[in-house]
């Protein structure tokens, strides 16, 4: 009888040891399983931060893309008007040299004020070039002509063609004579 006792208190602590066992198990199982959840909410969450990035990356590019195709449209345009500007500056002069009527040079005084307005609205500003030190950041030399003056050694001494700035950027460099 005493045997039928170990055996029958044997067997509830080995079918508690199974159990437990099979708890851990189990436990062991939920872990991994959280464990490969957590990675994978982690990858997920990586690659939603990674997409929001390079989304971010392409609405910045598309509005720098747009901005600089209304900007060069913009130069284009002005770049186009830089030779009516030009005549205009010329007619001036040759008016302003004839005796002929005052009503032709105010006239043509009149569409060139009006054209430089315009002009200088949308951003265009002259290159000043005639009295400074030559800059090849700003003036193209057309010639060097010899001076004997020390101090216009390397400063425009004359203009050929005004060159103009659109904002910060150089439109057309001024066309210049160099002493030299």
């Amino acid at each position: 009888m005493a045997k039928k006792k170990e055996t029958a208190a044997a067997s509830p602590q080995k079918e508690g040891q199974k159990h437990a066992k099979e708890l851990e198990n189990k436990i062991a199982e939920l872990e991994k399983k959280g464990a490969e959840l957590e990675a994978a909410l982690e990858k997920e969450k990586n690659d939603y931060l990674r997409l929001m990035a390079e989304f971010d990356t392409f609405r910045r590019r598309s509005a720098e893309e747009k901005l600089t195709l209304v900007t060069t449209a913009a130069s284009e345009t002005i770049k186009g008007l830089l030779p009516i500007l030009d005549d205009c500056e010329i007619a001036l002069g040759q008016l302003k040299k004839t005796s002929d009527s005052s009503a032709a040079i105010e006239g043509t005084e009149l569409i060139f004020n009006k054209l430089t307005a315009y002009l200088k609205s949308r951003g265009l500003s002259p290159i000043e070039a005639k009295g400074q030190p030559f800059d090849t950041d700003f003036h193209e030399a057309v010639t060097r002509f010899p001076v004997e003056d020390e101090k216009q050694k390397g400063v425009v001494i004359d203009v050929v063609q005004t060159g103009y700035m659109l904002g910060d950027k150089v439109l057309r460099y001024a066309k210049v004579v160099v002493g030299a």
